[in-house]
């Protein structure tokens, strides 16, 4: 039998890393695959809505709390031209979409997305062309959703049948252009010098709104970090965030080294706020930059599939990753370094919503459901408000293939001080024993276990489909709180949330 490992964690009311921004929960909708054909919008579906959205979809999305959602793009949007989207849907065109070889018939566009987003409960992030477009394009566009009237473009929605603006904050200033495959690619000085100048005519336009630089497209890019710093370079006095992207696979089946990769994302993170930091002092500036991770996810399941598809259809079944257990694990662990960060890490889009690397499935014409990753994401988002603690953890380790001294416990721990709530999130990484928590919470005097949420399964393999939810929750963990310390019995390979409330609650 293999012995327990152990782990104790203090967490105190003083110990504060930050408020949290709400928009670390958001996500990301493309037109790519079936995330908006088939996905958010499929108007023949028995549960479609007047405007052709599914309801059903809807309300998994509800249950999320997703509070930002990220759009049009993506690799996308550096080929877009939003006009194609708004107007009548019969004088819209279809186009190659050339980013990822298909037809976009353009029956949702910029107004639809933005109604969608309304019943959804979320707000828009919107992503302006920087790839075969640029400054006049983001100035038209800005002018068209935020504008209240009396201008060429803000009278076109209104004509198109949008009196009130949208009223769009956040915006990014286009899409992983660091990248050969990106169309309209730029080296970091012509993009610094675009971006620099499509954000001073955006604020002209609406001085209220806020602006993402484009980081690099990932950690591994022969460019990083130097193209952040050429590109803050140029644009540390115009914008408030820059980007990071990320994704993860378990391509060897390596699982242990697999959930150790949260390591690697704070470095990622560590690293770009350092050069954040350094532009910050040697321009000699009182403003701070923060992190928009505004892609993230686990992809790699769907590659082999994705090289097969046949090209200029209208959404292909692409990038739809079946995600088993081990996935929603990491998915957790990924979350908690966003907590960890949240002085910095303002927003994070998993990326994406609906069927393409998505938390959310559907079959056309059929149901709609929840893929593992939505476990964990949904408990961080509804649970994960207020002020992020900074745990004291001293835990058992562990060596993988690629890191040394992994700790058994990724943990994180939420104060909600309007709800007067303390909300622990924590994964055992390890695949072989359970982990003897104990927690000292003396500074929260007269608190209770409410709920110890387990997500558990035997099989990291083990998936969700349309008939069958092998990967799914309960509330019959065993963590109790006595004299000021919470113990609790961390099963192997899980993911779990302590809810503690004041006694009475």
């Amino acid at each position: 039998m293999t012995s327990q490992v152990k782990a104790k964690m203090i967490i105190d009311k003083e110990f504060v890393i930050s408020r949290i921004d709400k928009r670390i929960y958001g996500s990301f909708i493309e037109h790519l695959g079936r995330a908006v054909y088939g996905g958010i919008y499929e108007p023949d579906h028995p549960e479609a809505d007047d405007f052709g959205f599914r309801k059903d979809v809807l309300e998994l999305v509800k249950g999320l709390n997703v509070p930002i959602v990220r759009y049009p793009g993506g690799n996308m949007v550096s080929g877009y031209n939003w006009e194609d989207g708004v107007g009548p849907a019969e004088n819209r065109p279809r186009k190659l979409e050339l980013a990822w070889r298909t037809i976009e018939p353009n029956l949702v566009g910029t107004n639809e997305f933005a109604e969608w987003c309304r019943k959804a409960g979320s707000e828009v992030m919107m992503a302006v062309n920087l790839g075969t477009r640029g400054v006049d394009d983001a100035r038209n566009l800005i002018e068209y959703c935020n504008h209240p009237g009396g201008s060429y473009y803000s009278d076109l929605r209104i004509s198109h049948g949008y009196k009130e603006p949208h009223r769009i904050k956040t915006w990014c200033l286009g899409n992983e252009m660091d990248g050969p495959w990106q169309i309209g690619h730029k080296t970091m000085e012509e993009y610094g010098r675009v971006a620099l100048e499509t954000a001073k005519v955006m604020r002209w336009v609406d001085p209220d709104i806020e602006l993402v630089a484009c980081g690099s497209s990932h950690s591994s890019m022969p460019t990083f970090p130097q193209w952040e710093a050429t590109t803050l370079e140029h644009t540390y006095d115009a914008v408030d965030y820059i980007s990071l992207h990320q994704y993860f696979g378990n391509r060897d089946g390596d699982s242990a080294n697999y959930l150790a990769l949260s390591l690697e994302m704070d470095r990622f993170i560590h690293t770009i706020i350092s050069v954040c930091d350094y532009m910050k002092a040697k321009k000699r500036s009182r403003k701070t930059i923060s992190l928009s991770f505004d892609e993230w996810n686990v992809w790699y399941h769907s590659n082999d599939a994705d090289k097969r598809i046949e090209p200029w259809t209208v959404a292909p079944p692409q990038l739809e990753d079946v995600y088993n257990f081990e996935d929603a694990l990491l998915v957790g662990t990924l979350l908690i370094s966003f907590l960890k960060r949240s002085d910095r890490v303002k927003i994070a889009c998993m990326a994406q919503l609906v069927n393409v690397i998505a938390p959310i499935m559907t079959e056309n014409g059929g149901t709609a459901w929840k893929q593992t990753i939505y476990y964990p994401y949904m408990h961080a988002s509804v649970y994960g408000r207020g002020i992020a603690l900074k745990p004291v953890i001293v835990s058992d380790k562990y060596d993988s293939k690629d890191f040394t001294d992994v700790p058994y416990l990724e943990a994180a721990a939420v104060y909600n001080d309007e709800k007067d709530e303390v909300v622990v999130f924590a994964v055992n990484r390890s695949l072989e024993s359970a982990l003897e928590l104990t927690c000292d919470v003396r500074s929260f005097a007269g608190y209770r276990v409410a709920e110890h949420i387990v997500l558990e399964n035997p099989d990291l393999k083990a998936v969700n489909t349309a008939g069958s939810e092998k990967v799914k929750p309960h509330s019959g963990g065993n963590a109790r709180l006595d004299d000021g310390l919470v113990s609790a019995l961390l099963p192997k390979q899980s993911w779990n949330v302590i809810r503690l409330t004041k006694a009475g609650a």
